[in-house]
């Protein structure tokens, strides 16, 4: 199911790029530009939304390059929506939204007096505001999102000449994929969920479940942003879909974002967007078989290759098969896997997600390693998710680092004997063991180790050189010893 799934998304990226399908061949796009009578006016109204939450790091970024895009002002409205709770981070948010504003950008700085609904609340708030009203479409940027200064020029077009389109979507680049041998993981996983998973979805079934530049009428239709899971995109975006509405990648057009760096972030991210994903979907299976609003074809894709098969049965198949089946294999002489089980299948399937970033396929062995070691977290979450308890709605912001945890020259510090910081550093805190060793991936890697001896002694299946290398992986993931390490963190 899986190796047809990746063959044939990878064909139909291949296809798109041998004869250049490219959006702007696909859908009707032409430059914007302004009118000789009416001017700026040509432009449609834009509203910006950037949430955040505690974002003392990455903020600045943020607001920065959505205050540079190439976008007549008047005829755009950046919103930065704060949820932060720490006193000092809000007034260093608010100072530079202030600074953006007396130079001339429309910025407004929009807080509430509670979470409720987190990411989703804050976005639904932000919508109530009375000059939303002006504005056709919505671009939303996390708080680490940096896009180039052409984004705009480049997104909106579609949705100006395309009245069927609801959802632009460019790909994301990472700022810090090199930081890490985690972060260069994580970049291999997210360029073939771009490049060929993305990609393959909007040239198929103009359907895919991530943020971007939304019409404004589309969010209104599909019933606005729900807090029901923490995957508010992802809802929204399947809501839309089975109103008819079509969505756009454009690969060319790239947002700049951070990779969690260390595996306490990872992990949390991990959590919520394998448990989102599953909880969605045991809430929308329903809605989506008795829609008739869209083709049986688009609906058998979103429950079968989006729901089911990219987020259910790939997490439990890889835990399942790595770390359960090949083990027990060793132990009980009765349990056999064919060839192809075990060698071929596995290895086309690797070597299709690995196209997505040729530049790393000489990581591919760390890259299936930690996958698997993923894989326990994952289908804990997937798990979680679809019966709807324990974590499911828990929601914690992941971590970002921008610049703050690496060395500065001893330049900055020269004469600063009088200057105090914008921010105190966090205290460290001292962390039971409970939270600072993983236990889970540590019973995982020492079973697979007993099994990987006991291949050895046995002579048996010849399984122990995969074994060993996949335990010793869970025990470096169960001891901390993966992404970089931030004191205090």
């Amino acid at each position: 199911m899986i190796l047809v799934e990746k063959v044939f998304a990878g064909i139909v990226s291949l296809v798109v790029k041998i004869f250049s399908l490219k959006p702007e061949k696909r859908y009707r796009w032409e430059p914007m530009r302004p009118d000789l009578e009416t001017g700026n006016l040509a432009y449609p109204m834009v509203l910006i939304q950037i949430p955040m939450y505690n974002e003392k790091e990455v903020y600045k970024l943020s607001i920065g390059a959505a205050c540079c895009l190439d976008w007549p002002s008047d005829r755009m409205i950046i919103q930065v929506l704060d949820d932060s709770t720490d006193l000092t981070v809000k007034d260093l948010v608010k100072l530079e939204c202030e600074n953006w504003k007396s130079k001339g950008v429309n910025i407004t700085y929009e807080v509430r007096n509670n979470r409720q609904g987190y990411k989703a609340g804050a976005l639904k708030e932000g919508m109530k505001h009375d000059y939303v009203q002006e504005c056709d479409y919505v671009a939303i940027f996390d708080a680490d999102f940096q896009p180039e200064s052409d984004f705009l020029m480049r997104t909106i077009p579609f949705l100006v000449y395309n009245p069927d389109i609801a959802l632009v979507q460019a790909r994301w680049k990472f700022v810090n994929a090199d930081e890490c041998m985690m972060t260069r993981i994580q970049e291999m996983s997210l360029n073939y969920h771009f490049k060929i998973e993305q990609e393959a979805g909007s040239s198929t079934f103009a359907f895919f479940g991530f943020n971007g530049v939304w019409r404004i009428k589309a969010i209104d239709n599909a019933g606005g942003w729900k807090d029901r899971t923490t995957v508010e995109d992802m809802d929204l975006a399947v809501r839309a879909g089975l109103e008819g509405w079509k969505f756009v990648y454009v690969g060319d057009v790239h947002v700049k974002s951070e990779l969690p760096s260390t595996f306490k972030a990872y992990r949390n991210q991990q959590h919520r967007w394998s448990c989102g994903p599953a909880n969605l979907l045991k809430k929308m299976a329903m809605e989506i078989m008795k829609n008739e609003k869209v083709s049986i074809w688009k609906k058998f894709h979103m429950l079968y290759s989006f729901f089911f098969l990219g987020k259910i049965v790939i997490q439990t198949a890889t835990f399942i098969f790595y770390c359960v089946v090949i083990p027990v294999s060793v132990l009980v002489p009765e349990v056999e896997i064919p060839q192809w089980g075990v060698v071929y299948i596995p290895t086309l399937i690797t070597v299709c997600i690995i196209l997505g970033t040729p530049s790393s396929i000489h990581l591919v062995i760390f890259w299936l390693l930690f996958q698997n070691v993923m894989s326990l977290h994952r289908i804990k979450a997937a798990l979680t998710g679809l019966l709807d308890a324990g974590r499911v709605n828990e929601w914690i912001v992941t971590e970002k680092l921008g610049n703050a945890h690496k060395p500065k020259s001893t330049d900055q510090f020269k004469d600063s004997s009088n200057t105090q910081p914008l921010i105190n550093k966090p205290k460290t805190t001292q962390t039971n063991i409970w939270q600072r060793y993983y236990f889970s991936e540590i019973w995982v890697g020492l079973f697979l180790l007993s099994c990987g001896c006991f291949d050895i002694a046995t002579r048996r299946q010849g399984y122990f050189i995969y074994l060993i290398l996949q335990g010793i992986a869970f025990l470096i993931a169960g001891f901390g010893y993966v992404g970089t390490y931030v004191p205090g963190s």
